[in-house]
């Protein structure tokens, strides 16, 4: 079985990361063309990331920012995380709900 594993050079993106070294990082993934010039056809994604302990381990967390900026991601990344940790949470308790509310039936299952 062969896979594809040809690149997009048309969907390319220079990554860089910016941390403060104790909350998180900032992945600023600037567009950029086959040759490695910045394509200035396309925005700049910005990716918040951080790590939640919880009693299994580290639980990495990413959200989008919807920002243009690196300041503007800095700045929202707070609310971001707290909305993604919510999603991660309501996902999590239903998961949970659906597992206790399932009947066993001896000899089926």
């Amino acid at each position: 079985m062969e896979i594809d594993l040809k690149l997009d050079g048309n969907n390319l993106y220079r990554e860089e990361s910016f941390t403060d070294m104790k909350t998180g990082a900032v992945r600023r993934l600037t567009p950029v063309t086959s040759d490695g010039s910045v394509d200035e056809s396309r925005d700049a994604i910005f990716i918040a990331q951080t790590q939640l302990m919880s009693p299994e381990g580290a639980l990495p967390v990413s959200a989008m920012l919807e920002a243009k900026t690196l300041s503007e991601a800095i700045q929202i990344f707070p609310e971001a995380v707290n909305k993604e940790v919510e999603r991660i949470v309501e996902m999590a308790q239903k998961a949970k709900q659906e597992d206790s509310s399932r009947i066993i039936v001896p000899g089926q299952g």
